[in-house]
């Protein structure tokens, strides 16, 4: 079977690594709690920052968000390799900026994930995304994103939704953990 994954809340905890970040950074200390309860994909409410300032922090801080210690979800990697092992075939389809495709490639790589640089598919917006996934008539896809998500509800592929508390308003298949998968594939 064909497997694709988006990257960022999908496969690792990005928005939670980068709250621990933006804590550091501001020098404050806003619990977990409150990133739990955010219902949007962007932090930067949480921490008394307009859109604008959230957005030039983000993106002065992308670099070390996306290539540091960003932790993978449990299961996640241990779940792909075992795919791989099954004679599988995995893809990922990520919308990170182009110019970082490469270096999330290897980042990839070097946490464990069985990349095979043909599947990694990066630098794309959500309809490009979505034009990849048709074309390469996947069986399953999972992200965290409902935009792209509600998008495919009309092709063959089986579309889960990593649970997010920003996706909790959409009614798909949704995934709470990796190790769900094995279930899911019956």
């Amino acid at each position: 079977m064909k497997f694709g994954f988006d990257i960022d809340d999908t496969l690792i905890n990005l928005r939670e690594h980068a709250f621990h970040l933006y804590n550091k950074k501001l020098k404050q200390n806003i619990g977990l709690e409150v990133f739990r309860s955010i219902n949007s994909v962007e932090i930067h409410e949480a921490f008394g920052l307009e859109k604008d300032a959230g957005n030039a922090m983000w993106v002065s801080l992308m670099e070390e968000i996306y290539f540091t210690d960003c932790p993978a979800f449990e299961g996640a990697i241990e779940t792909l390799q075992q795919l791989i092992k099954d004679g599988h075939e995995i893809f990922y389809i990520t919308s990170r900026p182009k110019k970082y495709c490469t270096q999330t490639r290897d980042w990839m790589k070097s946490q464990g994930f069985p990349v095979q640089d043909d599947h990694f598919y990066c630098g794309m917006q959500d309809d490009e995304k979505i034009a990849t996934i048709k074309e390469l008539e996947l069986d399953f896809y999972f992200d965290d994103k409902p935009a792209v998500l509600e998008t495919l509800l009309e092709v063959a592929t089986k579309v889960y939704i990593m649970d997010q508390s920003y996706n909790q308003h959409v009614d798909l298949p949704r995934m709470k953990q990796w190790s769900e998968l094995e279930k899911i594939m019956l």
